[in-house]
């Protein structure tokens, strides 16, 4: 079947019935259920622009001749690959870069799984079959997925195979002639329930030994698999007006708890089977990483883009943009977005044809912009929430607006430079809901954390980085010196 449009997204939802948890009950239909039918209208909305620009966002199935999201798209040039960004950034300028979850991400994922699979013939033939036809399978039918790729924060001192309860990482219990038997708990599924999919796979930061084999494991599986449950953290969207919660009320994603009850895996659905040297190279050896990580500095790029803007319209609104200090903050965001651009510039501009015939891009471009971005989001954030000041605690609601005696009262006393109140509050609460809401916080650490602990990846950036041009290159200087050594004193 072709792309799918949002119409077909939300039905798809509607008649899987995922085992979804949130508040203390079992979601009827998560379609109208208050907490996700408006990131499901989100979601559904970048389907549906996927028709409305049919030109970006689809291209032609190199298998059915149907019309695909050009997302799916194995780059075989340079110009395939700035292509399939620029799809990507017609959902990103929808999305402002707030869903970090947006189908794109994933999409990645499975192309580069797909387009590599002989990697995971390792650990068995039928396992490199498996990867290739999924991701056709999730191409041919635009499958939305979730995923998940860490064990529960028990005791971070101890590997999953030493923990009290070794049990309640998900781990595997048996193989049968149908499938594996998987059972325990994952964390930490983004969208999860609002999807057709879920991709499990192991951490991109956290290596295992082969005593973690039992919990090293790839897969995929339906959402509504008998045993498979989403356990929904409280929701942010409080079913606000998009006055009051702008953002909130249309972006927020949630994110699960994935618990599985002696689920079973058919065998045509599992990519990696108990070896985790093959789940520490995963991400890396298939290039999964770097293409995964070329749809997350495009996403920054756009969410960057649209905090500059944020922070200029309220800087505008009051006044303050010919201020030293105010002018000289603005020059930091700009600096980043620029910086970011450069990044992703470079990344695609160096790309190379890989092992498995995908073009590639520049890892080393990306590497860099992925460990420094989660270190200067909350800075930028930081830049909005002085520059409002006291402001951003003086926001009335819409209805205070609305409210005949008070309502006049408010559009005085609210207004700025060249705005009335009501136009004022609504930018302050726009800045609020980016950076002080729990949405908005939420998105701060959501950054922070994005590709796991920002300390350990610096740690493995730092590692990994080719340090000896730099030390040769002093080590000539100084030989160039030709200071002659001292002799040795004699005591």
């Amino acid at each position: 079947m072709p792309a799918k449009t949002g119409k077909q997204y939300i039905d798809r939802l509607k008649k899987a019935n995922n085992n979804v948890y949130i508040h203390g009950e079992r979601v009827g239909d998560v379609t109208t259920h208050p907490a996700f039918k408006n990131i499901i209208g989100s979601m559904a909305k970048l389907y549906d622009i996927q028709y409305e620009k049919p030109d970006k966002m689809l291209y032609t199935s190199p298998t059915t001749g149907n019309k695909v999201g050009k997302t799916f798209m194995v780059p075989k040039t340079i110009e395939d690959l700035i292509a399939r960004r620029e799809a990507m950034m017609e959902w990103q300028e929808f999305t402002n870069g707030l869903m970090g979850r947006s189908p794109d991400y994933l999409n990645a994922d499975v192309m580069a799984m797909g387009e590599a699979s002989a990697f995971f013939a390792e650990g068995d033939p039928m396992f490199a079959d498996n990867a290739k036809k999924y991701a056709e399978y999730a191409r041919e039918n635009d499958v939305s997925l979730t995923h998940t790729l860490i064990h529960p924060q028990v005791n971070r001192a101890k590997i999953q195979a030493e923990q009290k309860d070794a049990n309640v990482a998900l781990h595997l219990v048996k193989k049968t002639d149908e499938g594996i038997i998987v059972d325990g708990i994952r964390l930490l599924a983004t969208q999860g329930g609002i999807t057709d999919e879920i991709l499990v796979f192991p951490s991109t930061v956290k290596k295992s030994g082969e005593l973690d084999d039992p919990y090293s494991l790839a897969f995929a599986l339906p959402n509504n698999t008998p045993g498979l449950k989403f356990l929904s953290r409280e929701s942010f969207d409080y079913g606000k007006n998009k006055y009051d919660h702008p953002l909130g009320s249309t972006f927020e994603e949630g994110d699960t708890i994935v618990a599985f009850d002696h689920v079973l895996v058919p065998w045509d659905r599992v990519f990696v089977c108990g070896n985790s040297s093959i789940c520490n190279r995963a991400f890396a050896e298939t290039n999964a990483v770097a293409h995964m990580s070329h749809q997350v500095i495009a996403k920054d790029v756009a969410k960057t883009e649209f905090l500059l803007g944020v922070v200029l319209t309220l800087m505008d609104s009051i006044g303050i943009d010919g201020f030293q200090h105010v002018k000289d903050k603005g020059t930091e965001i700009m600096l980043t977005l620029e910086a970011m651009k450069s990044h992703l510039f470079r990344a695609e501009y160096n790309a190379k044809v890989d092992k498995w015939g995908m073009m590639t891009p520049d890892f080393e471009a990306l590497d860099a912009a992925r460990n420094w971005y989660p270190r200067v989001y909350p800075r930028m954030a930081e830049i909005l929430r002085i520059l409002g000041a006291s402001g951003l605690m003086g926001i009335p609601s819409y209805d205070d607006f609305n409210h005949e005696e008070i309502g006049p009262i408010l559009h005085r006393a609210m207004q700025g430079k060249n705005v009335e109140g009501y136009e004022r509050v609504q930018i302050f609460r726009l800045a609020w809901d980016l950076t002080m809401s729990a949405f908005g916080s939420r998105q701060t650490h959501y950054e922070y954390y994005f590709f796991g602990d920002p300390v350990k990846m610096g740690m493995a950036y730092f590692d990994k980085y080719d340090k000896d041009p730099y030390k040769e290159r002093v080590r000539d200087f100084l030989n160039g010196l030709n200071v002659a050594k001292p002799g040795l004193v004699k005591a």
